[in-house]
């Protein structure tokens, strides 16, 4: 009788016992680990199966075949609930993918809110019409560094796709002022907005998204040197944006920088190479950014040890790093930090926050 007990036990504990730790370890672990345990028994296969918090997310970052392997995985039924899809530079991703995709399986992208294509240079304005199209709760969308995007695609994006918030369109060359009215127009509550490098926008198009998008937290507007102080004076209508990337604006001047000042909840800003800007712009950002914790001066000339001094003065309780590289009039190191008694020290890298490198970072504790 105690024998038959000792197997009862046995097979209660690998029938239940076992698959529901795995189940709760599975939640940690790596897409690929968590697919190797569905081989481990039939029983385990059930279970992982059984949890759809499980399968939320496909990774296929950087690996090759990835076209095939997501229409194989969406093909499947425990990916029916997918929340998030990351093909960030994955290879042998093409428009036939995602329209086979669009045919078969389109029903597994119903739950769909996060799409990173950042890399994927063989997808077309085709690719991003019939994935759009399948995915009307997706909130995050990235594109990175694709030349073959034009306003189609964003014609199409804002169609299907009604609720984005996070908008990366960073080196897509050929968006226009028109794709970013179409963007305006639609997305009133977008709150992260990536075009560096979108060389073609003017003025007039990033004037819609400030007019329109008082939600906006995230502006990178990194390498758009076209970009003058009309439409930086029109960034204060943006008041709780919180980072704000203007590395190689040549043409802001203080007065477009006094206007910045105004988005008084700014925690990072990136002047990096801003070579109009001196210390009464500089200034004006100390008084008004009272929680400013980064701050890239690299390059810029014009400023000097005022203001460093003003930073000192109204920001010594945030600001964590300042980079200074280059700013030759900057002669002494001030006293800046979390207390009047501390003083910049060099540090070895800057924030990840900016798109740029020095030698020489200021880092305040």
């Amino acid at each position: 009788m105690e024998e038959t007990m000792a197997e009862e036990d046995v097979h209660q504990w690998r029938k239940e016992i076992v698959p529901r730790v795995f189940t709760l370890v599975s939640s940690k672990l790596q897409q690929r680990d968590l697919i190797s345990l569905l081989l481990v028994s039939s029983s385990l296969y059930r279970t992982l199966s059984s949890y759809p918090s499980l399968w939320q997310a496909l990774e296929f970052r950087e690996m090759n075949n990835a076209g095939v392997r997501l229409l194989s995985a969406l093909s499947l039924k425990r990916y029916k609930q997918v929340k998030q899809i990351n093909l960030e530079f994955a290879q042998n991703v093409e428009d036939t993918h995602f329209e086979l995709i669009k045919n078969k399986c389109s029903s597994s992208l119903e739950n769909l809110e996060v799409l990173n294509l950042n890399g994927c240079q063989k997808i077309s304005d085709k690719g991003i019409e019939a994935i759009t199209s399948a995915c009307p709760t997706l909130r995050v969308f990235a594109v990175y560094w694709n030349v073959r995007v034009t306003e189609v695609s964003i014609q199409n994006l804002v169609k299907y796709c009604k609720n984005v918030i996070d908008l990366n369109l960073s080196g897509c060359k050929n968006i226009s002022d028109r794709s970013m009215q179409l963007i305006a127009d639609s997305y009133h509550e977008l709150e992260s907005l990536n075009i560096t490098r979108c060389v073609k926008i003017t003025d007039g198009g990033l004037k819609c998204i400030l007019s329109k998008c008082p939600s906006l937290q995230s502006l990178n507007l990194y390498a758009l040197s076209s970009l003058t102080d009309k439409v930086y004076k029109n960034i204060s209508l943006v008041n709780q944006l919180k980072f704000l990337d203007l590395c190689g604006a040549q043409n802001i001047s203080d007065q477009g920088l006094s206007s910045i000042a105004k988005c008084n909840y700014l925690v990072s800003l990136n002047l990096t190479w801003c070579v109009r800007v001196s210390d009464v712009g500089v200034i004006a950002i100390a008084e008004g950014c009272k929680f400013l914790e980064l701050l890239s001066l690299f390059g810029i000339i014009g400023v000097t040890d005022k203001s460093v001094e003003a930073l000192s003065e109204s920001c010594q309780s945030t600001l964590t790093t300042l980079d200074v590289n280059g700013c030759i009039n900057i002669k002494s190191t001030s006293e800046v930090g979390r207390s009047g008694s501390t003083l910049l020290r060099p540090c070895t890298a800057m924030s990840a926050a900016f798109e740029t490198s020095g030698d020489v970072v200021w880092s305040m504790s």
